[in-house]
């Protein structure tokens, strides 16, 4: 299929009884450090904590009784697992999801209380093992983000944001592999052109900002970052092009600012959420965004996969 405004809103459609519209907070307390006017896309208070279900009952909605008798599989560092864990309990199938020895307790943890198999491997072998799971089951992978209908699903948070306040000037999400993004700005700029989009992700893999300076993906040397849920070391191949198309830049953010736009969000937001979501607001922290004083400025807040002991290393960062 295409990637298009229609298969975003026919997507909308599949999955509307199933999700929350999440809340576009405006959070006055940041306008002062971070130069604009600051609203929030809360995607940590989706129904499994993530915008990943959006795609992943984009997806799982489209099979037959055929493909759900014989399961569904994931490769995930978390949040896609636990969106496809919970859409196989939904229409009773069984989800193995293929995670990376480096996922957080917490996601692990979310994921196997929803019935799902688990199985751990490095970070670089996930989709092999996922692969060569689904050819010994004959099971389907739904992939975290190079697919075309999960994007369509992750669009429709575009298609709300745009909905929540028409005036936006700017909108910053992260990204990994650029499902998220690239159904997002597509979405985004479908419905409003003048709205700018950028990409935020670890400054550790800039696999986007690499590989828009070429024109194809680049794949980058695994680093470590504090935003476990971006690992992704080479955009996907079918995510590359609806990125490339509809956004208008990206900040490589380091970890420190990253750390300081999460205790942001924390103490002075009052929105939890998971180190990861935070990267647009340290990239704004970093001078890495074309903001303005007076421009209305959304950070889409990915996910809330966070345990709280998680949060000590805060303690050490000042704002």
């Amino acid at each position: 299929m295409a990637l298009t405004l229609k298969e975003i809103r026919e997507a909308r459609g599949r999955i509307a009884p199933y999700i929350v519209q999440t809340p576009l907070l405006r959070l006055r307390n940041l306008d002062d450090f971070l130069g604009c006017e600051v609203y929030a896309k809360a995607e940590c208070m989706q129904v499994t904590g993530a915008f990943k279900l959006r795609g992943a009952l984009s997806r799982a909605l489209t099979l037959t009784p055929e493909e759900l008798r014989h399961g569904i599989v994931a490769a995930s560092s978390g949040n896609h697992g636990k969106g496809i864990a919970y859409a196989a309990k939904m229409l009773g199938t069984k989800a193995t999801i293929v995670m990376p020895n480096t996922a957080t307790k917490v996601k692990v943890e979310a994921i196997r209380a929803l019935g799902a198999e688990i199985v751990q491997c490095d970070v670089a072998e996930r989709f092999a093992v996922a692969e060569s799971i689904c050819s010994e089951r004959g099971a389907t992978m739904i992939p975290p983000f190079n697919d075309e209908t999960v994007m369509a699903g992750q669009g429709t948070a575009g298609l709300e944001i745009m909905e929540q306040c028409p005036e936006l000037d700017l909108v910053v999400v992260p990204v990994s592999g650029g499902g998220l993004l690239g159904g997002v700005s597509t979405a985004i700029k479908a419905v409003s052109p003048r709205t700018l989009v950028y990409g935020a992700e670890p400054a550790a893999l800039p696999r986007y900002s690499e590989s828009l300076k070429t024109g194809k993906p680049v794949r980058v040397e695994p680093k470590k970052s504090v935003a476990d849920a971006l690992v992704a070391q080479i955009p996907g191949e079918i995510c590359f092009p609806h990125v490339a198309a509809h956004t208008d830049g990206f900040a490589a953010v380091d970890d420190d600012s990253l750390l300081k736009g999460w205790k942001l969000l924390l103490t002075e937001g009052k929105l939890l959420c998971e180190p990861s979501s935070a990267i647009g607001v340290g990239g704004a922290l970093q001078g890495l965004l074309p903001i303005r004083k007076g421009m209305k400025v959304c950070f889409l807040i990915s996910g809330g996969s966070v345990a709280l002991e998680q949060l000590d290393v805060l303690k050490e960062v000042e704002l």
